[in-house]
């Protein structure tokens, strides 16, 4: 197999000739997987952010002539790969959020029960509450329903069980629930 050098590949593409595309993977293909699993660690997810580079680097080449051929690619490789995490984390903390909002739906007033009660006074009340419990339920609070951390990341950060985060959060949700009532919030 004959590899040929880079500001051919670049010509190719520039003459938009699919070739381009082949050359590149002959050449970059195995060091761009690699990067893309070093950051993914998923062969799946890898080889589609490597054919979202090639399609990408379609889409630049021209009206860009790159300088230095790999570190555009790695560049754009890498690029690439880091939106995917953060797309495939953001699907895993949406779902985070909604089990943690729902949690909170039970302890919150509903406008109907708290006619006049405004979001500013309850995020008060909400704050005061906080700053009298324990700094350690502050956290788990704090990491569960502002972060949208998981049970499970959050007893892995502070060396807990699952079952005692979700203990200590059922708990203080009670306690929350308890101190809005005699503050005068109807739940």
């Amino acid at each position: 197999m004959n590899i040929i050098d880079d500001i051919k590949i670049i010509e190719l593409y520039f003459e938009r000739n699919e070739q381009a595309i082949k050359e590149t993977d002959i050449k970059y293909g195995k060091f761009c997987r690699n990067m893309a699993y070093k950051i993914l660690n998923n062969h799946q997810d890898s080889e589609e952010c490597v054919n979202t580079t090639y399609l990408e680097m379609w889409d630049r080449i021209p009206p860009t002539r790159p300088a230095k051929f790999k570190a555009y690619i790695s560049r754009i490789v890498r690029s690439t790969s880091v939106d995917r995490v953060r797309h495939l984390t953001a699907k895993k903390r949406s779902a985070d959020m909604v089990m943690a909002l729902d949690e909170l739906t039970e302890v919150l007033p509903d406008e109907r029960h708290a006619p006049g009660r405004n979001d500013e006074e309850i995020g008060k009340l909400l704050s005061i509450f906080l700053r009298k419990q324990k700094e350690e339920v502050q956290r788990v609070f704090v990491l569960k329903y502002f972060y949208f951390e998981s049970n499970r990341a959050i007893a892995e950060k502070y060396g807990f069980t699952e079952r005692k985060v979700t203990n200590m959060l059922a708990r203080t949700r009670n306690k929350l629930k308890k101190y809005l009532i005699e503050e005068g919030i109807y739940i």
